[in-house]
């Protein structure tokens, strides 16, 4: 039996911005850019990823994220805008970003990192920026034309969904995709 688990904290994502998500995927999946597409029932907005962690530890990580998430109220967060990490113009992340709720889920992440940090995982220092990860490109052919599809849609709306809990999955790789399988749920206070 495995005795540590791939982990990471992320909130759900609705079905009706999953739909959403999906025909955006469509759209630019038909650039010949070489890209691993996220499929549409694996997206999350990934708060913290903790890499592997004990199964021991599981259930610390499990109490210091219902913590973290019982001091913040549930809030709206508007998904919309397409992008890419590092830049349009050079690909690798492609993603669906964030609009109205985006203050209060840097919140929410900022109260999961310091509560995780407490218990010895490691910081990260780069301002968090709320996103979907979509797809990430490969290089190689057709990646200009992927960043400029990719600005075409910098308008595009997901919509807006209610944030009431978060939710911490182990992810299992495997040939045919990661299988996220949730550990643990953390409701927001007043959900």
């Amino acid at each position: 039996m495995k005795k540590t688990l791939r982990t990471f904290v992320a909130v759900e994502i609705s079905q009706p911005i999953r739909a959403r998500a999906a025909e955006l995927i469509a759209a630019l999946a038909s650039t010949p850019a070489g890209v691993k597409w996220v499929e549409p029932h694996n997206l999350h907005l990934t708060l913290k990823f903790l890499g592997e962690v004990h199964q021991r530890e599981a259930a610390e990580v499990c109490r210091a994220v219902e913590q973290a998430a019982g001091e913040l109220p549930p809030f709206q967060f508007e998904i919309r805008g397409a992008g890419a990490f590092p830049s349009p113009a050079r690909p690798r992340t492609v993603w669906i970003g964030a609009g109205k709720g985006d203050a209060q889920m840097v919140e929410l992440h900022d109260r999961i990192e310091a509560r995780l940090a407490a218990l010895g995982f490691r910081a990260e220092h780069r301002r968090f920026q709320p996103h979907l990860t979509i797809g990430r490109a490969r290089g190689g052919i057709g990646i200009a034309e992927l960043g400029e599809r990719v600005k075409q849609h910098a308008g595009f709306t997901a919509g807006v969904m209610l944030v009431e809990k978060t939710t911490v999955f182990s992810s299992t790789l495997t040939p045919a995709g990661p299988i996220h399988e949730s550990i643990g749920t953390a409701r927001l206070g007043g959900a």
